[in-house]
């Protein structure tokens, strides 16, 4: 297939596409690049969601624009999780989920860019009563998605100017059930209105507060990238974690995982061991571990 799949230099680094094209565009210098052409139909699937994904328009075909009947998005994770892709160059390039609840309704959990034609492909998956949003970096389109769903839109008090519409505010720092199953953690540290977003038991929606670093194949907070208090959020760790169990987390930024409970648990228990010896620094997007 030649050279024909390339990354342009509009590539911000935002990790999203390494993680959908594992093995074929991977972390060179600060940028994603290239590193091995497609070789099957799977290669090209994972190239063509890196492209659809990315919110640079960054991964291209020298042979021709992108063909948008093989857009996989919205991309099924799980049974109840969907990608959404399409990420936004306005909220950070993010990733943004559907969650799928009892009788057939949907959760939007962040969002991806605004746009009519892929808020009505996310309609005709079922009727979306609720965006959930992580933090402030992710609020962008919120109320847009909001407003054409007719969904309820949530934000922490702790982040409400960035979405000053929400009609359902989180207050303090203690756990709300918003919906049957769904339980709403908040976590200052990374903002102060950050959040973490539990359902079932089975997934956390941790929005830019953890993640999974394939650097350190742990767990990881983004100490070089935390723009309330390093020291909140160890304490919202310390104080949260105990009470926490799922098996996929879910992030914005940074991989996803997904691990037995047990395990997860243990990884939370370390991870809140190693926040608590983290000191503050000056934000430095270069020192981040994906």
């Amino acid at each position: 297939m030649g050279d024909d799949w390339y990354v342009n230099d509009r590539c911000t680094n935002c990790d999203a596409a390494r993680q959908l094209a594992p093995g074929l565009i991977k972390e060179v210098d600060g940028r994603s690049e290239m590193v091995r052409q497609p070789r099957d139909a799977a290669d090209l699937a994972r190239l063509n969601a890196a492209a659809f994904a990315c919110h640079t328009r960054s991964i291209r075909r020298r042979s021709g624009p992108l063909n948008g009947e093989v857009d996989p998005f919205p991309l099924a994770l799980d049974e109840n999780v969907l990608l959404c892709g399409h990420n936004s160059r306005h909220t950070a390039a993010a990733n943004s989920y559907l969650l799928r609840r009892p009788f057939g309704t949907l959760m939007m959990v962040d969002t991806p860019r605004w746009s009519g034609e892929l808020a009505s492909r996310y309609e005709a998956l079922g009727r979306v009563t609720d965006v959930l949003l992580t933090h402030r970096d992710h609020a962008a389109h919120g109320g847009q998605y909001a407003d054409r769903f007719g969904a309820r839109l949530w934000i922490h008090e702790g982040d409400l100017a960035a979405a000053p519409d929400a009609d359902r505010v989180l207050r303090g720092t203690g756990p709300a059930e918003i919906a049957d199953g769904v339980i709403a953690y908040p976590l200052p540290g990374h903002t102060e209105g950050s959040v973490l977003y539990v359902a079932d038991e089975r997934y956390c929606f941790s929005g830019d507060s953890i993640y999974w670093s394939r650097t350190k194949a742990a767990l990881a907070v983004a100490e070089h990238v935390t723009w309330y208090s390093i020291e909140a959020l160890a304490a919202s760790l310390a104080s949260t974690a105990p009470l926490l169990r799922f098996e996929w987390v879910l992030p914005g930024h940074g991989d996803r995982k997904h691990l037995a409970p047990e395990e997860m648990a243990e990884q939370l228990r370390a991870l809140t061991a190693r926040t608590r010896r983290l000191q503050p620094q000056t934000i430095d997007f270069t020192a981040h571990q994906w």
